[in-house]
């Protein structure tokens, strides 16, 4: 198996195998001109088989007079369901868990043997898996519209941004200075009106809701891809390198804290209509920055104590289960007041620090980051590869779409680049800056998962053709970060070295 898998031959064969299953998935079988509409589409209901004909009936997939049919049929299937122990249930989840993971691993080493991030084979494998009824396959369309497998996958993502928090910390974001923070600021500022501006020009018929939103989503970097370029490159301990990701974890929480007010000013207009006053919308930008400050304020001075008494606690897995706690306690709440559930996962993350737990670590126990690390090894895949597959991939077949794309990943790009603005010291390399800056990676997948859930006037806040976009700008500015920061990197290297030797 080994010598299959690292055969190039059988590597390019694959990148051909996949290239025509997506290309076939974009373009063949199916009406270029016709986009999917997902504008028409309400709540959805709690049943799976009801989501899959919700879905189906949004994308236009049903003739006229075919929706009432399709309500008799769900009727009937209620009607004849056994009503057993559930054990079908159980099998079907346990056979989705075992696609979902195998594409997400395969997916993940295919990427990896490019130089590229995992999580990239994990979104494009699931794409791939989701889409195939468009070459007649349609073993795997229930686990796309398995509630259970979407239970999950949300879970998995709580359990990511929590990581995420626990890689990063309050202390560490003091330290990198004015620098970093002006750094992050222009890199959420630019991007956000820039993808709101091309959103008005490419949507004009939507809401000034969904126009926010896409801003919104070019917002946040990932932290954890520029990191990883940074250390595969041996410059994670440069002056370039601590500015940008001391300000990419600025940019995070200022990207959330976006989220969290775009999110509730849409939520406010869906429950009260369309308008919404300044004052609603002061409360809702209190609210979010209230939670984050307050989360880390009170939770730095209330852990020691938690932890405290739970190591009086005897037996195993205490650490890991009041970690655990916290994590799912922050979402929680943030989610009852109208913030993202990753809002509160995130903040849980940032406010467990090592000495906090120092009496279970003194004992032999592992740190938290290294007892959380199974559990997002198992769930984390999930949550992408569900993501992909909830791509249409036909939409792709569509010149506006693309275009779209093209242009919201320009503008992507460049206005990371405004972060350089905030470099006035001649001897840091700004463009690199601008460039580590760029990756959105799997925070604007979360975000377009947000918005994708969002409805407003019966309307979903991205439909499946902006989804589908925001995908696509999601994986180029992943894809090019990693050479483009290299070569920057090194050239600027190069640079310093030929002008000390002529000093």
């Amino acid at each position: 198996m080994s010598r299959i898998l690292s055969n190039k031959r059988m590597t390019i064969a694959l990148v051909v195998i996949f290239g025509y299953l997506i290309y076939t998935m974009a373009f063949g079988q199916h009406d270029t001109q016709a986009i999917p509409e997902t504008d028409t589409i309400t709540q959805q209901v709690d049943s799976p088989a009801a989501g899959l004909e919700t879905e189906r009936a949004a994308a236009g997939d049903h003739q006229p007079g075919e929706e009432a049919t399709h309500e008799h049929e769900e009727g009937s299937s209620e009607e004849e369901a056994p009503t057993g122990d559930g054990s079908s249930e159980v099998a079907d989840v346990l056979l989705g868990l075992i696609v979902i993971l195998l594409a997400a691993k395969l997916g993940g080493d295919f990427f990896e043997r490019f130089k590229q991030p995992a999580v990239l084979g994990e979104l494009v494998f699931g794409m791939i898996i989701g889409n195939m009824t468009m070459v007649g396959i349609d073993f795997f369309e229930p686990f796309q519209y398995s509630l259970t497998l979407e239970v999950l996958a949300e879970i998995g993502v709580i359990i990511l941004l929590f990581m995420v928090g626990l890689e990063s910390s309050v202390a560490e974001m003091m330290r990198v200075g004015a620098a970093a923070f002006m750094v992050a600021t222009f890199g959420v500022i630019a991007p956000f009106f820039l993808g709101w501006g091309v959103a008005i020009l490419f949507l004009p018929e939507h809401s000034v809701y969904v126009h926010m939103f896409i801003g919104a989503t070019l917002t946040a970097t990932s932290v954890g891809i520029t990191a990883r370029v940074l250390k595969d490159i041996g410059k994670i301990r440069t002056r370039e390198a601590k500015i940008i990701l001391g300000a990419a974890v600025i940019d995070d929480i200022m990207g959330l804290v976006i989220l969290a007010v775009v999110t509730g000013i849409i939520t406010a207009a869906a429950n009260g209509g369309s308008g919404i006053s300044s004052f609603e919308i002061f409360l809702i930008i209190a609210k979010a920055v209230g939670f984050v400050v307050g989360a880390i304020v009170i939770g730095q001075w209330l852990m020691p104590h938690i932890f405290k008494i739970g190591s009086k606690i005897k037996g195993s897995g205490v650490l890991l289960s009041i970690a655990l706690m916290v994590c799912f306690l922050l979402a929680f709440l943030a989610d009852q007041i109208g913030l993202a559930s990753i809002v509160g996962a995130f903040a849980a993350g940032l406010i467990m620090e090592d000495v906090s737990y120092k009496d279970f670590t003194d004992r032999g126990e592992h740190k938290i980051e290294e007892l959380i690390e199974p559990i997002s090894v198992f769930l984390t895949p999930i949550f992408f590869v569900h993501m992909g597959m909830n791509v249409d991939l036909a939409t792709f077949g569509h010149t506006s779409i693309l275009l779209f794309a093209g242009v919201m990943t320009l503008v992507a790009i460049l206005g990371k680049q405004a972060c350089s603005l905030a470099i006035f010291d001649k001897t840091i390399n700004k463009i690199s800056i601008g460039l580590g800056m760029i990756p959105r990676g799997e925070v604007g997948l979360i975000f377009a998962a947000i918005g994708s859930k969002l409805i407003l006037d019966g309307k979903r806040i991205i439909d499946s053709g902006t989804y589908s976009a925001v995908v696509i700008m999601v994986m180029v500015t992943t894809l090019v970060t990693p050479p483009l920061l290299k070569a920057s990197l090194l050239k600027g290297e190069k640079k310093k070295k030929a002008e000390t030797a002529k000093s």
